[in-house]
């Protein structure tokens, strides 16, 4: 799951996300769905068909995707190769239910285009429960926290992947441990200051093209790990382990479903297409580039290196020339992507937060805040470095509210009166199915990580 240039691009993002107006139906029926929402946008520069493809790929690849292998380690080869597969059919589909659900709310309320707390606010103010229209609000101060506490927890894995690459290259070994002289978390600790450093840009013009080259770096990370896998497997793929166990499996869960979400981010896309009614295709084609590159990362992965993989992938690569430039390359990127993660979170509750100070002095203390969460995210990060826990723990709390939770009872809303829950309810039963299967991955997969986070740590 990754901030990137689709978040970037954005210029009107900060309009619909700050804006808190009231909502209210205008239109219902043939009249609301007549509604020319794309007319109505305000003109600017927007991306076409292949631009927002690769906006959606890019924006759902980047560090999270490099330690998915480790969790096949956890899973199994062959169950964890069908679920990334299953996943990435769940994700599309759960990004694509969040935009036709705000497509379908344009015309309602005859708004030309929402952010993703727009339309969880909208929902409540507009639907069909009287009783729940006064948590509206609340519903999308819901999504703006675990918007908040996924791309936080992102930068607490990425500084956590940055120290491990210094690290290996410091000690010049390919054992890669918690200990040693200084051990990891000292190392998670001096970054602070060049994070911090990061931090402090406050234009992401600076940082957008850094977001290419590192979709580059990704591509030759996949193609190193499939020539690294072919050189240095010692079995065959088939007499790899297919199932592992019930907790590895949640495990990997929430690791998959991490390494290739933009749920954050789709609302972003979607208000920036040319062609917005084309986000199926467009989904189709960039979950599509995602789901490969996972899979062949994972696969490869975890056949070359086995019970013995580490995160970032690149730690398993052997210490010659290539690798070693690779392994900096990565270490740039992740550091660049620590910043595009910090800045969309950092900007929502800077909005909260800016509130109780004159705006005289809004440039002095939007850096102090800046260098303060930036602080909490390294104490955070230095308090539990198992980094594969960690997006395991990212994975299973906030995609499984983001992506299935909270979507599903958008649609149900807006299903309930128009077209209505069909034949035999079978809309309110497919709800009734995704909310269990939501609530499951977010009872279970959180348990599980957490407890191994808090047992791997200490």
């Amino acid at each position: 799951m990754e901030l990137d240039s689709a978040r970037i691009e954005d210029d009107d993002r900060t309009a619909p996300d700050r804006a808190h107006h009231k909502f209210e139906i205008k239109a219902t029926g043939e009249a609301a769905r007549a509604y020319d929402f794309k007319a109505a946008r305000p003109p600017k520069k927007r991306t076409n068909l292949i631009e927002t493809i690769g906006n959606l790929a890019k924006t759902c690849l980047g560090g999270g995707v490099v330690a998915i292998h480790e969790s096949y380690k956890m899973c199994g080869l062959w169950t964890s190769f069908v679920l990334t597969i299953v996943f990435g059919f769940c994700i599309s589909y759960a990004m694509y239910t969040i935009a036709h659900s705000a497509q379908r709310m344009y015309g309602r309320v005859q708004v030309a285009q929402m952010s993703y707390p727009d339309l969880a606010e909208a929902t409540l103010e507009v639907g069909p429960f009287d009783s729940l229209r006064k948590y509206s609000k609340t519903f999308r101060y819901l999504v703006d926290f675990t918007i908040c506490f996924n791309l936080f927890g992102s930068c607490c894995v990425y500084q956590i992947m940055m120290a491990q690459t210094i690290k290996q290259l410091v000690e010049g070994t390919n054992e890669i441990s918690a200990d040693g002289n200084p051990p990891l978390r000292v190392y998670i600790v001096i970054l602070v200051i060049p994070c911090i450093l990061l931090g402090m840009i406050t234009s992401l013009k600076y940082l957008a093209p850094f977001s290419i080259i590192a979709d580059f770096i990704i591509m030759t990370v996949a193609l190193a790990t499939v020539y690294y896998a072919i050189k240095m497997a010692e079995t065959s793929p088939l007499d790899m382990p297919v199932f592992k166990s019930v907790a590895g499996l949640f495990e990997f869960m929430g690791v998959c479903i991490f390494s290739m979400e933009g749920l954050g981010a789709v609302m972003a896309i979607e208000n920036n297409m040319e062609e917005p009614r084309k986000m199926g295709v467009a989904l189709f084609g960039g979950m599509s580039i995602v789901v490969s590159i996972v899979l062949t990362i994972g696969f490869f992965g975890y056949w070359a290196f086995g019970e013995k993989s580490k995160s970032p992938v690149t730690l398993n690569f052997p210490l010659e020339p290539f690798p070693i430039a690779l392994k900096v390359l990565l270490g740039i990127m992740i550091y660049v992507t620590f910043a595009l993660n910090f800045f969309f979170p950092f900007e929502l509750m800077w909005f909260y937060i800016k509130k109780k100070y004159d705006p005289n002095k809004y440039w002095l203390w939007e850096r102090v805040f800046r260098a303060i969460f930036i602080c909490g995210i390294t104490v955070i990060a230095t308090t539990f470095p198992k980094v594969n826990k960690f997006i395991g723990v990212l994975g299973s709390f906030c995609i499984s509210n983001m992506g299935f939770i909270y979507p599903a009872f958008i649609q149900l809303c807006l299903d309930w009166t128009d077209p209505g829950l069909g034949v035999m309810l079978w809309r309110f039963w497919k709800f009734v199915l995704t909310i269990a299967f939501g609530l499951t991955l977010f009872v279970i997969g959180t348990y599980t990580n957490v407890k191994g986070l808090i047992l791997e740590s200490f």
